[in-house]
């Protein structure tokens, strides 16, 4: 299964001025694998250490962490070679141990010559629970997120049409029909399938969806006994109530997150924390109001207002009950909810491309999806999810804040009028 991140992983093993590396993700994305595989392509040996499992290794960092003895000890204990610039050495569920993190930064300042990768499925939200001291400054981050579609068609050995998506977002020419709709076949088995490694492999190996929701509730299970595991039992309820209130708060008409949906009369003293926990943990994403589309956009920001997406929309499409026959159906367009999806999808993408997501609201009702910045340039992105795009609110945040041009997401093919540029759903990874 190949995954874009290699590249970057490729970059930092050649890179001259490299410092150990941290791998973030939520639990399954698939970090474990790529980087094992990383080290079997490109490093002589692999030495992998699971720190939430060997509690012997574990303890062993309470003590002294100088390189040379930690080196001596991990050698000794997994009988094999640790050699610089040869061996890749993984250190895996790092956020359950606070010294091997902070061993890092003495790895970078003392031993920079060896090849250090930690990952961590919840060390965002360990640091921001306990006095972990983080090595700032002294390591390189990378984070992983669940395939996306891109990578997706690769898995189902469809390369040659995402190299033709590709192709024609760039041009704005449209696709021959016959695989415009082969594309769009392909977008909702992956609406319904998401991008867990697991899921997508249960499909690739029996080429049914059937058996699909079995795996992602085991995924999900594992989410909430972390949820138990990593906050205390107060906490663990609200994050646990917030994140099943995901598919209702989408459902409604105003996606902005309400926390009285979670719990009549709930509040942000009530579920802040726990909101928190379910983005450090990497399996929801937020999407945060702008006031105005002015650059830059960050500095606009209303923290108080935002809307929560699943960071993997086919656990959406578990969660919420959606039916996969109504979303593999030509006559979904009457679904409001599938809507909701289409939206999640799109969240999805961005946050795998590192686009920060942001949307705009105006005082008068007129709503636009998702706001980008490139360079000096806001765009503003609509998403629809069929082939009825009729929407005002593009136009509204274009003349008011005068758009170079936007940008419309929906099930028709590539075009570009009217200074905006239409992007079928199916290409949402070329932005």
């Amino acid at each position: 299964m190949e995954r874009k991140i290699l590249t970057n992983l490729i970059a930092w093993k050649n890179d001259p001025r490299r410092m150990p590396l941290i791998l973030n993700g939520a639990r399954q994305v698939g970090k474990t694998y790529i980087l094992q595989e990383f080290g079997r392509r490109y490093y002589k040996n692999t030495v992998h250490v699971n720190l939430e499992t060997n509690l012997l290794i574990n303890s062993y960092f309470d003590n002294n962490i100088e390189p040379k003895r930690i080196i001596e000890f991990l050698e000794a204990t997994v009988n094999e070679k640790i050699v610089p610039g040869d061996t890749l050495l993984i250190l895996d569920e790092i956020q359950s141990c606070e010294r091997a993190l902070l061993s890092l930064k003495v790895f970078c300042e003392e031993a920079p010559e060896y090849h250090i990768v930690a990952a961590g499925s919840l060390l965002g939200v360990a640091i921001n629970r306990e006095k972990y001291s983080y090595p700032v400054g002294k390591v390189n981050e990378l984070s992983l997120y669940p395939l996306d579609f891109e990578e997706f068609l690769w898995a189902i050995n469809k390369e040659r049409l995402a190299d033709l998506i590709r192709k024609h977002f760039a041009t704005n020419e449209a696709l021959p029909e016959a695989l415009h709709q082969d594309a769009i076949e392909a977008y909702k088995k992956y609406l319904i399938i998401g991008g867990m490694p697991a899921v997508v492999n249960e499909y690739i190996d029996n080429k049914s969806l059937v058996n699909v929701p079995v795996i992602q509730n085991r995924i999900i299970n594992e989410y909430i006994a972390d949820m138990a595991k990593y906050a205390n039992a107060s906490t663990s309820v609200k994050v646990r109530a917030c994140y099943n209130s995901i598919p209702a708060q989408l459902a409604k008409y105003n996606k902005k997150f309400q926390y009285k949906v979670v719990l009549h009369g709930g509040s942000t003293s009530i579920f802040g924390e726990s909101i928190d926990w379910l983005y450090f943990a990497g399996i929801a994403l937020k999407c945060r109001k702008i006031n105005n589309g002015n650059v830059p956009i960050a500095v606009n920001v209303d923290l108080s207002d935002f809307k929560l997406y699943m960071s993997d929309v086919g656990m959406l499409t578990l969660k919420s009950g959606m039916p996969q026959s109504i979303i593999l159906s030509e006559l979904n367009d009457d679904n409001t909810f599938i809507g909701a999806l289409t939206e999640n999808y799109i969240a999805q993408a961005f946050a795998a491309n590192a686009i920060p997501l942001y949307y705009w609201r105006s005082d008068n009702a007129a709503e636009v999806d998702f706001v980008l910045q490139y360079d000096s340039k806001v765009i503003p992105v609509e998403v629809k999810a069929g082939l009825h795009t009729r929407s005002k609110s593009l136009n509204v945040f274009m003349e008011k804040y005068k758009s170079e041009y936007g940008i419309r997401i929906s099930q028709k093919n590539f075009g570009f009028a009217n200074q905006i540029k239409v992007v079928p759903l199916y290409a949402a990874f070329c932005l």
